[in-house]
């Protein structure tokens, strides 16, 4: 029997999207060939990420499907005896929940209070209602050195810099930081580790979403595979506020990626024509799991509002995302990039 192939995930963040990452996630345990060394996270990506690891240290691979199981129904999904898959076809498309649910009357309401007040209205009232998940999460297990490596990503509020938790540094606080979009979650405050004085924090994916440079270390296997949520290009030109505001968040979050991944085709580029001598710099591999079509198709409101029936198609549209590369280039990890990286920039 071979060994596994050694391969990094970076996992974006997008809302309640991310369950489209559940989904991916739960088919790549499944293959046994392959081993998961270091994740990086941001915003629902770290909570994909966080869930994937404790459930890993404490049960292996069906741990770490039950626990990202455990980790959606709580978000907002039904346990997978709830919705069969065999019922999917029944259930309305996603498309048009997420359209109906954009023009409804309590969604639009809060999304013009959300313009008008700020999280910090509701004074001492006010608490995060991520937090009452995460910090159900063994940090224990989190923050150990077995199971896969993990980075959280979250952005300095007063600096606009990046900053990675890792090991210890990965709390309940640091999770919700990653994950804390400042129109709807007052600031989170976490230790400065030179300082030990507290630093407030915003969503990862202005930043970082996710980062990608942890995995640039010796100690990390060379192919990094995206799992991507916010699409890369949509099909038409925004023309309401809530698909003009959503296209820029999106183009915003996946500035830092498209950064970091010129920098990996540069490098690419500089091994191959001999400008850099081989083993001076990583020759990474990127590989990329995303379905744009079905991105392109649901608008902002189910991002931000977990829809039961939507997260349980997202799931399933991310096992189906991720059998398709599995069938396609699963032959290719550890040997070949399978991303083409030049035409994501042209």
């Amino acid at each position: 029997m071979t060994d596994p192939v050694r391969i990094n995930l970076a996992l974006q963040g997008g809302g309640a999207h991310g369950a489209f990452t559940w989904g991916v996630l739960d088919r790549l345990l499944e293959e046994e060939s392959i081993e998961i060394a270091a994740i990086s996270g941001t915003s629902a990506g770290a909570l994909n990420g966080a869930a994937l690891k404790v459930g890993m240290i404490k049960g292996g691979r069906q741990g770490a499907r039950d626990n990202l199981d455990w980790l959606w129904s709580q978000i907002g999904a039904l346990d997978d005896s709830a919705l069969p898959v065999w019922m999917h076809p029944w259930f309305p498309d996603p498309a048009h929940v997420s359209k109906s649910l954009e023009y409804s009357l309590p969604y639009v309401w809060g999304e013009a209070l959300g313009r008008m007040f700020s999280p910090y209205t509701v004074g001492p009232f006010y608490r995060n209602p991520l937090e009452r998940i995460v910090d159900q999460f063994d940090f224990a297990s989190v923050c150990a050195h077995d199971g896969p490596a993990l980075y959280v990503c979250a952005t300095q509020v007063r600096s606009g810099k990046i900053r990675l938790f890792s090991g210890h540094q990965i709390t309940t606080q640091a999770i919700l930081a990653s994950a804390c979009l400042p129109t709807m979650f007052q600031a989170v405050e976490c230790p400065d580790p030179e300082t030990g004085q507290p630093e407030a924090f915003w969503d990862g994916g202005y930043t970082g979403n996710p980062a990608l440079f942890p995995f640039f270390e010796p100690q990390y296997p060379d192919d990094v595979l995206v799992v991507n949520i916010n699409p890369l290009q949509r099909d038409r030109v925004p023309v309401t506020p809530p698909e003009i505001q959503n296209r820029i968040n999106e183009i915003s979050f996946n500035s830092s990626l498209l950064r970091e991944l010129r920098a990996i085709d540069f490098v690419q580029r500089l091994l191959a024509d001999g400008s850099v001598q081989s083993g001076r710099m990583k020759d990474v591999r990127v590989h990329m799991i995303a379905d744009d079509a079905l991105m392109n198709a649901l608008s902002v409101a189910t991002k931000v509002v977990p829809v039961p029936t939507v997260i349980a198609q997202l799931k399933t549209a991310g096992r189906r995302a991720a059998d398709d590369f599995l069938n396609d280039h699963l032959q290719d990890l550890g040997r070949r990039q399978t991303a083409d990286l030049r035409e994501m920039f042209t």
